[in-house]
């Protein structure tokens, strides 16, 4: 994985293109242009060239498979592609809101699929197409959106009981700025929306 890791991100899943549609078809079409060659008595020349050029272009996918990867972490899914020209999608667990994969007839019998990630963002709905064990990627990514909402719950659950407790006490005792501070990163990080970020901002400002 070429994308910066953030903060406390950890890497749980990495899985690629499948080999099977990846470069099956380049290779079976240069052995058969090979076998053409080598069976007729002229024209050789021009299959042997067409089988070196698709020989190129399976070379190529084989090396192309190794950069273009999908990667779940516990915040996000990574989406890479490119072998000299790097490029990267990213989407945030909280903005996923649906998950699916599908299988042809050659994806349940080599084990590969299509998955969508259906997003709050503008570019809507993003599909992994030739994925090895999609239903593994899928699982994997709606497995991750649980274990974010708990923890996301637990910290509002934290951030609200420290400020109920501090409300009980004089103000002398509270340090405002120090709350405003605890908030505040727990926006960053995404554990609060804006709106709860605003709310709970007016409450600790008017205590």
């Amino acid at each position: 994985m070429r994308t910066n890791l953030k903060k406390e991100e950890k890497v749980l899943l990495t899985t690629r293109q499948h080999w099977f549609p990846c470069f099956f078809t380049p290779l079976l079409f240069t052995i058969l242009l090979l076998v053409i060659g080598i069976g007729i008595e002229s024209g050789k020349g021009f299959f042997y060239f067409l089988s070196f050029f698709t020989a190129c272009y399976a070379t190529y996918k084989i090396i192309e498979r190794q950069f273009n990867i999908w990667v779940v972490t516990n915040l996000r899914v990574v989406d890479e592609n490119g072998i000299l020209i790097h490029s990267s999608i990213e989407s945030p667990l909280d903005k996923i809101n649906n998950v699916s994969y599908s299988q042809g007839i050659f994806g349940r019998l080599f084990g590969y699929g299509n998955v969508e990630v259906q997003t709050a963002a503008g570019h809507g709905a993003t599909i992994y197409r030739n994925v090895e064990d999609p239903q593994m990627l899928k699982d994997t990514i709606t497995t991750m959106q649980e274990d974010y909402k708990k923890s996301s719950s637990r910290e509002q659950t934290k951030v609200l009981a420290s400020m109920i407790s501090n409300s009980q006490q004089s103000t002398g005792n509270i340090s405002i700025a120090s709350e405003l501070e605890k908030i505040f990163d727990l926006k960053q990080k995404g554990i609060l929306s804006d709106e709860e970020y605003n709310k709970l901002k007016q409450k600790i400002l008017n205590s």
